[in-house]
């Protein structure tokens, strides 16, 4: 199945500048971040697919039993509804598909990745007044209900399923090889979630060289966050000069070294070589 296709230049741009906007307001919306994300891979995705994303997630909130009780009665409340009645889970397959970490695709297809099902958890839960929050555990994100001495997770991966504290050790240890921090159960900033969902995208482009279109916009949509790697400049040059803007990568990469210079030279020279070499491209 063709993965989706991004939108027009225009729109592209629109996106981008709203991206930016929605980052660096008080309190981010972490859905409306999500559905911009796909707008920005997903050139269909027009004003009223978002509109119908948001009421989609007020529509599941509004079947939720009202305040059902404690922690683990949200988490098997919201279990009941998404992963059981909705069918909201994912499959090994979900990896691949680009779609897997598109709000409104997860929503139409009510399948995708562990952060993605995630977001749709919390988002639904908060609409109908929950504790919850995203818990990035290393290699699979869960949610968590509650404060910290009485939390509860859930995995949306798994339809939801409620997790005890080994379950959650084995998660960490399966992915790292390490013990589970105490760290690592605090909730999650919205844009961390965003990032960490970009950078998903960005490793599913990396695989696909054909498709450095969406290795782009993705690091184009991570560096207007706030807080973002500085590295991020760097890819984003190598790809502009991978995709033949070889002016423009060049300028991008003398740009980063300037950046890198002031804590090591060697490596600014590396990269002045390599803006060097870009612009050969063009002889």
């Amino acid at each position: 199945m063709r993965s989706p296709q991004p939108p027009d230049p225009e729109r592209a741009d629109e996106v981008r500048r709203r991206f930016a906007d929605e980052a660096r307001a008080e309190r981010p919306d972490l859905a409306v971040l999500c559905l911009l994300v796909g707008a920005a891979a997903d050139g269909t995705l027009d004003e009223a697919g978002m509109d119908a994303a948001q009421v989609e997630l007020d529509g599941l909130a509004g079947r939720l039993p009202f305040r059902p009780g404690g922690p683990r009665a949200w988490a098997s409340a919201l279990s009941e509804l998404l992963g059981g009645r909705c069918g909201y889970r994912g499959s090994p397959g979900d990896y691949q598909r680009l779609e897997s970490s598109l709000l409104h695709a997860v929503l139409r297809r009510r399948r995708g990745l562990p952060i993605l099902l995630s977001v749709v958890w919390m988002e639904v839960a908060r609409r109908a007044g929950a504790p919850v929050y995203g818990v990035a555990l290393p290699g699979h994100f869960v949610v968590g209900f509650g404060p910290p001495e009485e939390q509860v997770l859930a995995d949306p991966f798994d339809g939801g399923r409620v997790l005890t504290g080994s379950d959650a050790e084995l998660l960490v240890a399966g992915a790292t090889g390490a013990p589970l921090d105490p760290s690592m159960l605090s909730p999650a900033d919205p844009l961390d979630v965003v990032l960490r969902i970009l950078n998903n995208i960005r490793a599913w482009a990396a695989a696909r060289p054909e498709r450095s279109d969406v290795a782009l916009w993705s690091v184009e949509l991570s560096l207007q966050l706030p807080a973002h790697p500085a590295r991020l400049r760097y890819d984003r040059a190598q790809l502009l000069v991978q995709r033949g803007d070889f002016l423009s990568g060049a300028a991008e990469l003398d740009a980063y070294a300037d950046v890198v210079a002031g804590v090591d030279e060697p490596a600014a020279d590396r990269v002045r070589r390599q803006a060097h070499a870009a612009r050969a491209m063009l002889n």
